[in-house]
């Protein structure tokens, strides 16, 4: 019998419609995206239902609707426990779906808490506040420079010329702004003056394994070396991606990567990124537990094409990984 797959995501035309900004709907999924997943789904062999949002997905399945396997990538709309609305909802029905659970999807989505799980697990990872109001600046004992951006935000939203800090009149500036701009808290961490890498990992548990490691050059044209909003979305001409060949170093890279993935009970795939800090060691920054899958601008999917891999058997891969713990 066909397996069934329903598909889950926030089509960014639909939020822009709605009157979402270019930032606002910038972690949505295009219509690109969509169409690879559905056409890549059907060439594997699966039945495919595209079902839409949350909402969406909602009334589908008070309408009684039911799928053998929900293929998520919807990224939700508000609270720093939007990527785990979905999660909830299938669990609710008994559905199963890809990638992470309610738990990991939250926590990954703040940032601060995974660091705070990462550091636990005794990995290495940047020195962190949390301003929640101007206040807590007060506790500020870190040395700058200073790196600011908001705790739950992802696709470099709220990540700027600006947040590199180099004083604290700045650090305070920089933080006003992020807390009435985003309504939610910041997260300020030493600056990490080196090179930048992500790396694609596959699987779940004793199954999981590095994929691959792309180095992020960001140009001189983009004015500077922050990974910024703008820079994430114009990266075709000012971003240079490229594989890391130095194999030791990428061990160690690779390693730190795939432990914090596994401290955080990802599951299925993910994109954790590196930054290398002021002693030259690779430090954890942050975790991807839903990344981006169009075929060649999402990170994930690139580093699949650097190491040989298609996009039909990237996709076969998640899925496989997912049904393999359905089996369990």
């Amino acid at each position: 019998m066909t397996l069934q797959i329903g598909l889950v995501y926030d089509l960014r035309k639909e939020y822009r419609t709605a009157g979402f900004s270019e930032e606002q709907s910038a972690e949505f999924d295009s219509e690109e995206t969509i169409d690879a997943l559905d056409t890549t789904l059907r060439s594997i062999g699966y039945d495919v239902q595209r079902i839409g949002n949350a909402r969406a997905l909602c009334s589908r399945l008070v309408a009684g609707d039911r799928w053998d396997l929900v293929f998520n990538i919807a990224e939700g709309v508000s609270g720093r426990s939007r990527e785990a609305q979905v999660p909830c909802i299938l669990e609710t029905y008994g559905i199963p779906y890809t990638f992470s659970d309610p738990l990991v999807s939250a926590i990954t989505m703040d940032k601060a808490m995974a660091k705070r799980l990462v550091r636990e697990a005794g990995l290495n990872t940047s020195d962190f506040l949390v301003v929640r109001q101007l206040q807590d600046l007060g506790n500020c004992r870190m040395k700058f420079p200073l790196f600011a951006k908001p705790v739950a935000e992802g696709t470099g939203k709220g990540i700027n010329q600006y947040s590199r800090i180099e004083s604290m009149e700045q650090l305070e500036s920089t933080c006003r702004d992020l807390l009435e701009f985003f309504k939610q808290p910041v997260l300020v961490e030493e600056f990490l003056p080196g090179r930048e890498f992500t790396v694609g990992i596959i699987g779940t548990a004793e199954k999981a394994h590095v994929m691959g490691t792309m180095e992020v050059e960001v140009l001189p044209m983009a004015g500077g070396n922050i990974y910024s909003f703008e820079t994430k979305e114009r990266c075709d001409e000012l971003v240079r991606y490229t594989p890391l060949k130095d194999m030791v170093f990428r061990r160690e890279i690779e390693d730190l990567a795939l432990d914090a993935y596994l401290a955080l009970e990802c599951r299925d795939a993910a994109r954790t990124d590196i930054r290398v800090d002021s002693s030259g060691s690779p430090s954890f920054m942050e975790i991807n537990a839903l990344p981006g899958l169009h075929p060649t601008h999402s990170d994930l999917p690139m580093i699949a094409t650097q190491e040989g891999v298609s996009y039909t058997d990237l996709i076969s891969t998640i899925i496989s990984s997912a049904l393999r713990r359905l089996s369990k």
